[in-house]
């Protein structure tokens, strides 16, 4: 049975509501990307475009880096493409849930999805049965997110020139907040405890590695501790032999 307007615009709109605290904390950062911009060796609208088309902080901050040193295009390609990896696990634990749905939807929501997205989402679709839920709610915190990232990098573009020690100011931290309040809520069991400090230690002790590859190498690590602990909880027991 196919969902009637009035809910599929009453998903859209949920999705976008539940969005808004991570729009919040993406503000700033989108700010502090276009300020960046300003002083790097890109054009003002090289800036937007890579926000329309990429639409990936992380990378965006990292390719404008290795842009301003000169680095060449395919160290710039190769690093953003490790950086952006995780999007694998987010894939892999969303699939379930919208694997019913025609290719034109998972290609479409797969390039809406960011880190924020994901959270608000899987937060969402674990409460309800999967291969069940439609594409509108995943539509609509994509669509809520990707207009904000557009919106504040403009304003970082037109006004990060006035403002040449905006990147200074320690604004940067309400990213690290957004990633917080992504990770703590998931933290319902052991094994996802363990997974997480494992990639957090992993990551900060490996953090000198060329090219981002310590912090792919703790994800993994982090997925390897997570996967082991559920199997260890999901074994079955072995029943004692009677006497």
């Amino acid at each position: 049975m196919k969902a009637s307007s009035g809910n599929t615009l009453s998903e859209f709109a949920a999705g976008a509501r539940d969005t808004i605290p991570m729009m919040v904390g993406a503000a700033p950062f989108g700010v502090i990307f276009g300020t960046l911009v300003t002083a790097s060796p890109l054009n003002l609208w090289h800036g937007q475009l890579m926000s329309l088309a990429v639409f990936a902080g992380s990378a965006q901050f990292i390719a404008v880096g290795l842009i301003a040193g000169h680095a060449s295009f395919a160290v710039i390609w190769a690093t953003t493409f490790i950086v952006n990896l995780r999007h694998i696990l987010y894939s892999a634990t969303l699939g379930p849930y919208v694997a019913h749905l025609p290719a034109r939807w998972r290609w479409t929501l797969g390039a809406l999805m960011t880190d924020e997205v994901f959270a608000v989402v899987y937060a969402h679709y674990q409460k309800r049965p999967a291969g069940q839920t439609g594409p509108y709610y995943f539509l609509g915190s994509g669509v809520a997110m990707y207009l904000n990232w557009q919106l504040w990098t403009l304003a970082g573009l037109l006004f990060g020139a006035a403002f040449p020690g905006l990147q200074s100011l320690g604004l940067d931290f309400a990213m690290v907040a957004t990633f917080i309040a992504i990770v703590v809520p998931q933290l319902v069991a052991m094994r996802f405890v363990a997974a997480s400090l494992a990639a957090g230690v992993l990551s900060f002790a490996w953090q000198g590695w060329p090219y981002k590859l310590g912090l792919l190498a703790a994800v993994l690590a982090g997925v390897a501790v997570g996967m082991i602990l559920t199997m260890i909880e999901t074994r079955p027991r072995t029943q004692e032999r009677p006497q």
